[in-house]
């Protein structure tokens, strides 16, 4: 395979903006500065990602944590043109078409436990639970951050395309999925052609908590919420670009079931794959 030089810049890194640095005592290595810069890029360069990094990255993803050794995820690299338009028709989005970035599906695969247990006679009950496609979506979000972080790791941009729910069954069918397979999240991964600010994150304080849940009631959880939604405020009044008035918490009351991906009844279409019968 050809010999890709990728390294980790550090002065490559848009500045973190103060309101969501990282807080004084973290340890910080290569891969833990990469993660706390995360942006999504969705512009990137004609310049290919080599094919020792593709596989690389392919190796990296298989090689994640998986629930009960059932291996439940088949990634699918997408080269065909005619595939790409279909998953771009799916997203929505504008830098899914075109040839820009390499693109990739993770597919919840339960096919393989599929096929093994009727070779042998076995009843196909077991897999249509919902417990057993839960595990396949772990074991699918586990190898597809896995890529992410290896991706980011070597100077690349990721986008992560929850999009393609959008109409899942152009998917399955563009793809050829068999029962037991769901497309559960494409991604885009690239040489960025862009540096976005990156957005604030909900605080420590909100996201985690120690024992039992966090009390929404709490005074000190209340001015984290609030003071957190300034926060959000002056990110968009203040970003390089798509400036607008908007908070977390006006986000929260006007998104939940606008976009189209969650429009789409995904428990039918899974049930149609086979899985999540009880």
């Amino acid at each position: 395979m050809e010999n890709t030089e990728l390294t980790f810049d550090p002065t490559n890194l848009p500045a973190t903006p103060e309101d969501d640095a990282p807080a004084v005592g973290l340890l910080l290595n290569e891969t833990i500065t990469r993660q706390l810069h995360h942006r999504t890029i969705r512009a990137f360069t004609d310049q290919a990602v080599g094919e020792d990094v593709v596989a690389t990255l392919l190796d990296v993803a298989r090689h994640g944590a998986t629930s009960s050794f059932y291996q439940a995820v088949t990634i699918i690299r997408v080269k065909d043109p005619a595939i790409r338009d279909t998953l771009y028709q799916s997203s929505g989005q504008p830098y899914v078409g075109g040839s820009l970035g390499e693109l990739f599906v993770f597919v919840v695969d339960l096919s393989r436990v599929a096929r093994v247990r009727e070779a042998a006679g076995l009843s196909l009950e077991p897999i249509e639970r919902s417990g057993a496609f839960i595990q396949g979506v772990k074991d699918t979000m586990i190898a597809a951050q896995n890529m992410v972080i290896a991706a980011e790791s070597l100077g690349l941009g990721t986008c992560y395309l929850g999009s393609i729910g959008r109409d899942p069954r152009s998917i399955i069918e563009a793809m050829k999925l068999p029962k037991f397979t769901f497309p559960l999240v494409g991604m885009l991964i690239g040489h960025p052609n862009q540096a976005p600010q990156m957005k604030p994150r909900l605080p420590r304080s909100i996201t985690t908590s120690v024992d039992t849940y966090p009390d929404f009631e709490a005074a000190e959880y209340l001015e984290a919420f609030a003071d957190y939604d300034e926060t959000i405020q002056t990110y968009y009044d203040l970003r390089e670009s798509g400036k607008r008035q908007d908070s977390y918490t006006n986000q929260l009351q006007v998104k939940p079931g606008k976009g189209p991906a969650e429009r789409t009844n995904m428990l039918q279409i899974i049930r149609e794959q086979g899985m999540c019968q009880d």
